[in-house]
């Protein structure tokens, strides 16, 4: 592996780190406000502080102010993933009203498996087979991690409104595996959070009740979920994802679920039973086995510089820069 991919799987390891503490705050948060009235919230105060690191990374290099081919580019892609991520968070939090939290954590994560999945089917990138591997191993570590013994898993409607923000997250990562190369990754986090917050705001304003008090008292988790796990951890993301393939992002990206379960026990008192604990276990090694798939398809080169077929999984479409 070499130092960009090694440099991006180590941000998007801080980055699962970061979502995985926010679980802690988010569900504090909910105790005085209502889900889409919170999210909206964060992620409008997400958009708002990567306004001035906009500006200072501006003034420091004034060579990363976009042209106006890529100012349009830029407009594109926050207004892409913006959408995306507004759709994803609300049909989370619609589905999690009608399902079991623990079953709509490990359908949200299926991302995991959706994202090479998709990437085959309209990228035409085979990921390659230890990848596969590895996202097979994932899904097992996340079942056992999410759904309780003895449960039946059965899809309800809630299930499918999980499933449904599942496939937004996954369009999500595409979107900024695609744009994160070619535009400014501030500026992307910045659009894409300001468009996230205003849809959420505006709806949560006609759909719920939001009052000063419940803000107040919500505050201390708006400010990590909205600045830590919003501002910082989505550029880590869409940093890390100018280096690192999609598939390998998603399986780290999943990790945050691990986290959570982590900081849920070390913060809230939560009891991790055995079974989430080989979860865990079974999830590190699926993320493991796929970095050593990269290194290992790293040197897979014929001479000349030609790819092999088999060094599918680390190629990557041509950037501009």
């Amino acid at each position: 592996m070499d130092q960009k991919n090694l440099r991006g799987s180590l941000l998007l390891l801080l980055g699962a780190v970061i979502w995985g503490f926010a679980f802690v705050a988010q569900r504090v948060g909910m105790d005085s406000m209502e889900p889409i009235s919170f999210n909206g919230f964060r992620t409008l105060l997400a958009g708002i502080c990567l306004i001035p690191a906009v500006w200072v990374a501006d003034k420091r290099n004034p060579r990363r102010v976009p042209g106006p081919e890529k100012r349009k580019s830029q407009r594109i892609a926050g207004m892409l993933c913006g959408v995306l991520l507004f759709v994803c968070t609300t049909l989370q939090q619609a589905g999690l009203v009608e399902t079991e939290a623990g079953k709509a954590g490990f359908i949200t994560a299926l991302y995991v498996v959706l994202v090479p999945l998709a990437a085959w089917v309209f990228l035409k990138r085979n990921a390659g087979k230890w990848i596969w591997v590895s996202v097979a191993l994932a899904v097992v570590g996340l079942f056992l991690l999410c759904v309780p013994a003895g449960e039946s898993f059965s899809l309800s409607r809630g299930d499918l409104l999980i499933l449904g923000c599942a496939i937004s997250f996954t369009g999500e990562i595409l979107v900024v595996d695609h744009y994160a190369p070619r535009v400014d990754p501030i500026r992307l986090s910045r659009d894409q959070f300001l468009v996230c917050g205003t849809l959420g705001t505006v709806l949560g304003a006609l759909t719920e009740t939001i009052t000063w008090a419940g803000v107040r008292a919500s505050l201390p988790a708006l400010i990590y979920a909205g600045v830590f796990s919003g501002a910082i951890g989505y550029t880590i993301q869409n940093i890390a994802q100018r280096d690192t393939n999609p598939t390998v992002a998603s399986l780290i990206m999943c990790l945050e679920s691990v986290f959570g379960v982590i900081f849920g026990a070390l913060v809230l008192g939560e009891r991790m039973i055995p079974r989430e604990t080989a979860g865990c276990v079974i999830m590190f090694t699926a993320v493991v086995l796929a970095q050593m798939s990269q290194q290992f398809h790293s040197g897979e080169r014929s001479e000349g510089g030609a790819v092999t077929e088999d060094h599918a999984t680390a190629v990557r479409e041509p950037r501009t820069k």
